[in-house]
């Protein structure tokens, strides 16, 4: 068993007393590796919140810079941030919260190219991005890498998510199968969204890693929870895994390609 040290046991006291936790489940965190996709909206809280509960290697993709835009619901980031690296930003922050964790970041995009190679080094995935070409290519990677992850989504005052477990749940193309025409669905950019509505996915999704790694709970497999935060309403779909799915089913996918980035015009 890992050997916490006496700061390390204070620190992680309200977790330890869990019934559902302990000190087994500390150790389960610690030793854990999770790739965060994306420094924005949903990345911000995904990452404080991972950093704060000791997950032991942390990776952080994003290729943008902060914008004065962003700040509105990123965060993880603030006004003295502007111009510089979403990752660099994010992982000052993270050490701040927490030095006893390693963090490495990749400052880019992730294509087919680079993705998987990625992605393999992590137990865990979580999908923090803002695209529907970002997030077919995440399911891809992560099923043929065999590596679960945690969908996220969100759009003026809702949000959805659900967690895959590649070639044991249904998976993201599953249940979406493609992403939709150009101009057929608006972006963030272009209708605009709720702050706080980032803020309560993204720790949704933290969650949902930490229950992955301790065991503590069920993730949502086979589940997509959607909520409307102007009526403060949430629900549940279940779903079963596709046999015939072009990613995951019996004829599924070999190899990563890259998806056509959907746009949508913004109004502003």
């Amino acid at each position: 068993m890992r050997e916490f040290s006496d700061e390390e046991l204070e620190r992680y006291s309200r977790h330890i007393i869990l019934e559902d936790i302990g000190i087994e489940g500390q150790e389960k965190i610690a030793q854990a590796k999770v790739l965060i996709i994306g420094a924005g909206g949903l990345g911000s809280p995904v990452a404080l919140y991972l950093a704060a509960a000791g997950i032991g290697e942390i990776g952080i993709v994003d290729g943008d810079v902060v914008d004065l835009s962003n700040l509105q619901r990123q965060v993880i980031h603030s006004t003295k941030d502007i111009g510089v690296a979403k990752v660099q930003s994010a992982k000052e922050k993270m050490e701040a919260i927490n030095p006893n964790i390693h963090i490495t970041v990749y400052q880019k995009f992730l294509d087919a190219s680079n993705i998987l190679d990625i992605v393999k080094q992590y137990d865990f995935v979580i999908d923090g991005t803002d695209n529907f070409a970002a997030k077919f290519l995440i399911n891809d990677a992560c099923v043929l890498a065999n590596i679960p992850y945690s969908h996220g989504g969100i759009l003026r005052f809702g949000g959805q998510t659900m967690s895959i477990r590649p070639h044991e749940s249904a998976c993201y193309a599953c249940v979406f199968d493609a992403p939709p025409p150009t101009n057929a669905v608006p972006t963030c950019s272009s209708a605009g969204i709720l702050g706080a509505v980032a803020g309560m996915l993204g720790t949704i999704q933290a969650t949902e890693a930490l229950k992955y790694i301790t065991g503590a709970g069920e993730p949502l497999f086979n589940k997509l929870l959607s909520f409307d935060a102007k009526s403060m309403q949430f629900r549940t779909i279940n779903f079963k895994k596709n046999p015939k799915c072009r990613v995951c089913g019996e004829q599924g996918i070999t190899q990563i390609k890259d998806y056509e980035a959907v746009t949508c015009e913004a109004k502003l």
